[in-house]
């Protein structure tokens, strides 16, 4: 598979003849208040918005650093948009609402729900709901795309339901922000790594390690941590 780097948590790729984009977000540089807190971009994006998706695959629409303002605005021109109920309901629109193992249907691809969490135990109730999907198509490998999770449990519940994945979209960074202080957000490298193997996965793209000044970890730190677990080879 091909992927598009846009920075942040947004990548394309073509999967069963449909385009799809991750958690939309193609703002330049600046400041996102949120609650007490604020958000910072710091780098624009890598390309210009795709001119055209079949579909979005949202993890969650609460936070900047995975819907932005142009993000919001490029919603509104695709067919089909995929999230959490909660997000659906706020959204409205053409925003589909997908609970935990349900699935959609797109062409010949089915598009299944899966959990996230958006950090440690206990946390959800201040976070809000996430999710991440995992599509299927015949004669195409089965894909993982993990949505802003912090939890290998969580992981290995996805795996124990697709043991068959063989490509993987896992968001980093080791989000942090004053919400949960020294909390990770999101996995680690050394959490992504352990993802990378527990899914068994051939090839992994690691997305939302950058262009946002509350990831604490980087493309660098995740190229050290899979090198040095003898799996750097499967990072596209």
């Amino acid at each position: 598979m091909r992927f598009q780097r846009f920075g942040g948590p947004t990548v394309s790729f073509t999967y069963g003849g449909l385009r799809f984009v991750t958690d939309p977000t193609f703002d330049e540089p600046g400041e996102y208040p949120i609650g007490d807190r604020t958000l910072v971009k710091t780098a624009p994006p890598l390309a210009p918005a795709p001119d055209a998706a079949d579909v979005v695959l949202l993890s969650h629409d609460q936070h900047p650093d995975n819907l932005d303002r142009s993000g919001r605005d490029f919603l509104s021109s695709v067919p089909l948009v995929l999230s959490t109920p909660t997000a659906a309901g706020r959204l409205g629109g053409g925003v589909r609402g997908l609970e935990p193992w349900a699935s959609a249907h797109q062409g010949g691809v089915t598009v299944t729900a899966v959990p996230a969490q958006h950090g440690p135990d206990g946390t959800e109730h201040l976070t809000g709901p996430v999710t991440g999907f995992v599509l299927a198509a015949s004669g195409a490998p089965t894909v993982y795309v993990s949505g802003d999770n912090a939890s290998l449990p969580v992981v290995r519940q996805v795996a124990d339901r697709f043991p068959d994945i063989e490509v993987a979209v896992l968001f980093g960074g080791a989000a942090r922000t004053a919400l949960l202080g020294a909390a990770n957000l999101t996995l680690d490298a050394a959490g992504l790594v352990e993802a990378a193997r527990i899914l068994g996965a051939r090839e992994v793209a690691v997305v939302h390690v950058d262009s946002w000044a509350h990831f604490t970890e980087g493309h660098d730190d995740v190229r050290v941590a899979f090198d040095e677990a003898g799996l750097g080879s499967v990072l596209v």
